[in-house]
């Protein structure tokens, strides 16, 4: 939370760092929700501070992730502010697209 406060006011080298920070200390191999909320919430930082093609390397990462349904959704993507500086890029409209389809799951 305290990075993509730092992003928002602007502080984009601390916002990053702590974000960085964040998913090193708890990746998604070790908790799947959480981990791969930080990676999210990293990806939006990226786009909030103007490193549009990190945070499309970062959401790319997260749709192949069998929990990136938790991280963000089509509604999430399609409406959500944080994303607006990757609007028009046709990677990123790629992804809003993807991310329609239904998450397969695996039956016991």
């Amino acid at each position: 939370m305290l990075a993509l406060i730092d992003a928002e006011l602007g502080n984009k080298e601390k916002a990053i760092t702590e974000a960085r920070t964040a998913c090193d200390m708890l990746p998604s191999t070790k908790n799947a929700l959480d981990g791969v909320w930080l990676m999210t919430s990293l990806a939006r930082i990226y786009a909030l501070t103007g490193e549009n093609d990190l945070a499309l390397e970062q959401l790319e990462v997260l749709s192949k992730l069998a929990s990136s349904w938790f991280g963000f959704s089509y509604g999430d993507l399609r409406l959500n502010p944080d994303w607006d500086p990757l609007r028009g890029d046709s990677r990123f409209e790629k992804l809003v697209e993807e991310s329609k389809k239904p998450v397969a799951t695996n039956k016991l």
